[in-house]
């Protein structure tokens, strides 16, 4: 948006080359070019008819246009699942190779953790590809979920009533039906999938879409959607390289929701498909959504407080660093995390304060409990011991008691104001900065 720095206003002339990137950023993110074009449409006529806030740069009022308007195309909010009944069925659907197995087992995990707690069984439907029913079992094996199998059947319609008579007789919440899928869509893969949608009466219907196949996904949600009427869908391999073009276009061409995604290989890695998340990233502006909701999940409220009182008082101590170390390693990789924070992202050495993370660790898990709780005076000869007990050198030994006592010095001058409202940002137009 470098044409519009330094401008006072927003005009036809200079928001034309800012409209030009947003065209090719959205068409090299492989948008469907209708969607695109409506979607530039829509950004230019709010440009020009907006007046520019004082306190907001053009530039930062035009990313925030656009940013406003991602949000619209793909959703506004999330949509959650539509699970009324006892059981209500889940159908999995898609194209062989877009993770369907894999996203069934997912799902499960999602609904049975704590926020949830949901009874789930999962039925293995899949009953043309090799080893389909293997790898359901496996996975689902690692996160104590029971899957529904009948062997020596070769129609999945049995298998899914059986399993429906199944979750009814056991009282399970959640019934989720693993099916078929095949390399391209056809009449056969779309009649199996009518007669087991007419057996087992699903409340969600969710088409899942590899998002790196771009428009392929979108054409091929728009022939799923009119033979089996879809109620979202799921977006798989959003870790890799992919820029969410399939995310836009997707649910501008269904015109039903984007319900989840998944973010990794691992069964924990899908979470609900947030279009405010996804608009912040296709900008480059983090993930603050998530950042929160996984924090959330793992950090116990009461030992926040707790931590929150010390480090005001500038009391905390290695053994508190350690904890919240501990705390972070189960929201996933430093890495991965450190992409969600807004900015951070556009710095080179990732990979080396993930080295430095897990150094620091290993320096603290070196010393004795006396040590962690500050009760002992941190002399040469005990660092030493601590270099080599954690595999480091003396120098970083010294660089992490030498970086922790000028974090407590900091604690100490810090205003209160400070401690209240660390974000710092003084208005919305911060936030784009």
């Amino acid at each position: 948006m470098t044409h519009l720095v330094g401008q006072k206003k927003i005009s036809e002339d200079n928001i034309s080359d800012a409209v030009r990137q947003v065209r090719l950023a959205l068409l090299d993110a492989d948008v469907n070019y209708t969607v695109v074009s409506n979607f530039v449409k829509r950004v230019k006529e709010k440009a020009l008819g907006d007046a520019v806030i004082k306190a907001i740069s053009p530039g930062d009022q035009f990313i925030k246009i656009v940013h406003d308007e991602l949000i619209t195309l793909m959703g506004a909010e999330e949509v959650p699942l539509q699970l009324k009944e006892t059981p209500s069925v889940i159908l999995i659907c898609g194209l062989q190779g877009s993770g369907k197995t894999t996203t069934a087992a997912k799902l499960a995990h999602y609904l049975q953790k704590k926020e949830h707690q949901k009874k789930v069984l999962v039925a293995a439907c899949d009953l043309q590809r090799p080893a389909a029913i293997a790898q359901l079992q496996r996975l689902c094996e690692t996160i104590n979920i029971p899957v529904f199998t009948l062997p020596g059947e070769s129609n999945p319609v049995k298998v899914a009533e059986h399993a429906l008579k199944k979750a009814k007789a056991e009282q399970f919440d959640v019934l989720i039906v693993d099916t078929a899928g095949r390399l391209h869509v056809d009449l056969e893969l779309m009649d199996q999938l009518t007669e087991i949608k007419k057996a087992v009466a699903p409340q969600e219907i969710l088409f899942v879409a590899n998002s790196t196949t771009g428009q392929d996904a979108v054409t091929t949600a728009a022939e799923f959607d009119k033979h089996v009427a879809i109620t979202g869908t799921i977006l798989t391999m959003l870790d890799g390289s992919s820029r969410a073009g399939a995310a836009i276009s997707i649910r501008e061409v269904t015109q039903k929701p984007l319900k989840f995604e998944g973010i990794g290989e691992k069964v924990a890695d899908l979470q609900p498909f947030n279009p405010q998340s996804m608009a912040d990233r296709i900008l480059g502006m983090g993930d603050v959504v998530n950042l929160v909701r996984k924090a959330k999940e793992e950090f116990d409220e009461n030992q926040t407080q707790k931590l929150e009182e010390k480090i005001k008082k500038a009391s905390f101590t290695y053994e508190d660093y350690l904890q919240q170390m501990a705390s972070i390693k189960r929201m996933g990789s430093l890495k991965g995390l450190l992409k969600m924070i807004p900015g951070v992202s556009d710095f080179p050495d990732l990979d080396k304060s993930e080295g430095e993370f897990k150094k620091v660790e290993s320096i603290i898990l070196s010393m004795t409990q006396n040590e962690r709780l500050e009760q002992v005076e941190l002399v040469p000869s005990r660092r030493w011991r601590m270099a080599k007990g954690s595999g480091t050198t003396i120098d970083d030994v010294n660089r992490l008691i030498k970086g922790f006592k000028r974090m407590k010095d900091m604690m100490k001058s810090m205003p209160k104001k400070a401690l209240q409202n660390p974000s710092g940002l003084k208005n919305f137009g911060d936030f784009f900065k």
